[in-house]
């Protein structure tokens, strides 16, 4: 297996076939590609600031598969989570999941490692490899901070 790629925005890998990530490049699909990613998720907004144009046609070119499902950041649902738990379960492994700057999918992932049984400071210390809700100033950090909560699982 190729070594994994530094040079894509906050790049981490959770396991053998799960890697995440902020925002995608041309290069960045190439290189998944060549880590023999067959799914990529993306979980960004096509309009966000650095969403990568054509991102399904690159990703697909690539002989990946592609789901995107778009969340805004600033009001995540139940249905987004759903969809990714569906996404996640239903296709093809390994899989790359991704927004902008990996702060949804590290939440997102938060929330499933919990679900499925993981101690809160593993899940809590994978995700804040990338961001902390409960500790940002960010202007939608309550949102997420709600959206993670334990009053969910």
């Amino acid at each position: 297996m190729p070594d994994d790629p530094d040079h894509i925005l906050a790049w981490q890998r959770l396991n053998d076939t799960v890697t995440t990530s902020g925002r995608l490049t041309d290069a960045n699909v190439t290189a998944l590609a060549d880590l023999g990613v067959r799914h990529v998720i993306n979980l960004a907004l096509t309009e966000s600031p650095g969403a990568l144009v054509n991102e399904e046609s690159l990703v697909v070119a690539q002989g990946m598969a592609y789901t995107h499902i778009p969340v805004p950041f600033g009001s995540p649902e139940e249905c987004h989570y759903t969809a990714f738990r569906a996404a996640l379960a239903g296709g093809a492994q390994p899989v790359h999941v991704h927004c902008i700057m990996n702060w949804r999918v590290s939440a997102f992932f938060y929330r499933l490692h919990r679900e499925s049984g993981m101690a809160e400071g593993k899940a809590r210390a994978l995700m804040e490899q990338q961001w902390s809700p409960q500790n940002s100033d960010h202007a939608d950090a309550a949102v997420w901070a709600a959206f993670i909560a334990e009053d969910h699982f």
